[in-house]
């Protein structure tokens, strides 16, 4: 595969940011992943359940997390010494992850953490505007709560690129690493794109606005809220050169029916790997913006990859 070192779908028609940040919305169900969660957690901090045996060694257990007055749920694969954060694409919560969880366990021996954000999965809703930060919040809180301060390797996709360059930014001495799943990048928000990605994604925003207590339809509408200034503030965000990030970019994209924006995307991704110390561009090829389904085992490589580095 094509590496440079350091110095879903797919559709037919232009697929705005607010599309790409909610990841096909419309067509995605948020859906819970096996664990069994009380209908009314308790409110202290990391309450948790789980099915019989969990606790051992490969078995997910469920923890309840609030924040801000508000629950989330996180899924903790329990390991030794390092620990992976799996974050999913807008609209998705932690089942995305399902299929790699335990491939990932088996191969690294690290603990695993997936979670569901604000209004995904089994976490509660939080009205108004879709905040990058407040979902770093959200996840800063929940790993202090599960103990979780350092040697954290943070996987993003798509929406959850916005939440790990602000989390990088803001609390690098808890990451070691970060792969970044074809994800939204500063670098490509540009004054230029910024209406573009607006005007695009219209037609979308008014067909969600007529069904918003879908899950999906509800984060398309709440990121459309502000869209234009938290994107022209995160263009202005910058990388942590102690953070090493692995970039892997989509052969298509996911504006594969715009060679305008599907160019733009990769010049982004170039552009941020270049940047900086200690990172690294690798093409997913043949895939499309659903990196994690359509090549699980690239994903899988270069987090090993990320993790033999580190030791």
């Amino acid at each position: 595969m094509p590496r440079t070192p350091r110095k879903r779908r797919s559709t037919h028609r232009v697929l705005s940011a607010l599309a790409l940040l909610t990841l096909t919305a419309g067509t995605v169900t948020a859906c819970g992943d096996n664990d069994s969660a009380p209908e009314h957690a308790a409110s202290s901090p990391a309450t948790s359940s789980a099915s019989p045996g969990a606790g051992r060694s490969g078995v997910s257990k469920l923890h309840m997390i609030t924040n801000d007055g508000h629950r989330l749920a996180f899924h903790v694969t329990p390991g030794n010494g390092h620990t992976i954060v799996l974050d999913s694409g807008g609209g998705e919560d932690s089942s995305q992850w399902k299929d790699l969880v335990p491939e990932l366990h088996a191969d690294t021996g690290a603990t695993v953490i997936t979670y569901d954000r604000a209004g995904l999965g089994r976490s509660d809703v939080v009205p108004g505007p879709w905040k990058a930060e407040s979902a770093v919040s959200d996840l800063k809180s929940g790993l202090e709560q599960l103990g979780v301060t350092e040697n954290v390797t943070l996987v993003s996709h798509s929406q959850a690129g916005e939440i790990a360059n602000y989390f990088a930014r803001d609390n690098p001495e808890m990451l070691s690493g970060a792969v970044l799943v074809d994800a939204n990048l500063p670098q490509f928000f540009t004054d230029e794109e910024i209406p573009r990605l607006v005007a695009a994604s219209e037609p979308q925003v008014d067909a969600a606005k007529k069904d918003p207590g879908k899950p999906e339809n509800r984060q398309l509408i709440s990121t459309a809220e502000g869209f234009a200034p938290a994107h022209q503030a995160f263009h202005e965000v910058t990388w942590p050169d102690s953070v090493p990030a692995t970039v892997i970019v989509s052969e298509k994209t996911p504006f594969d029916g715009s060679p305008v924006d599907a160019q733009r995307w990769r010049d982004a991704a170039a552009s941020f790997t270049q940047d900086g110390r200690g990172r690294t561009l690798v093409t997913a090829e043949g895939s499309s913006h659903e990196v994690p389904k359509d090549r699980p085992d690239l994903v899988l490589k270069e987090i090993a990859d990320l993790l033999a580095t580190q030791h």
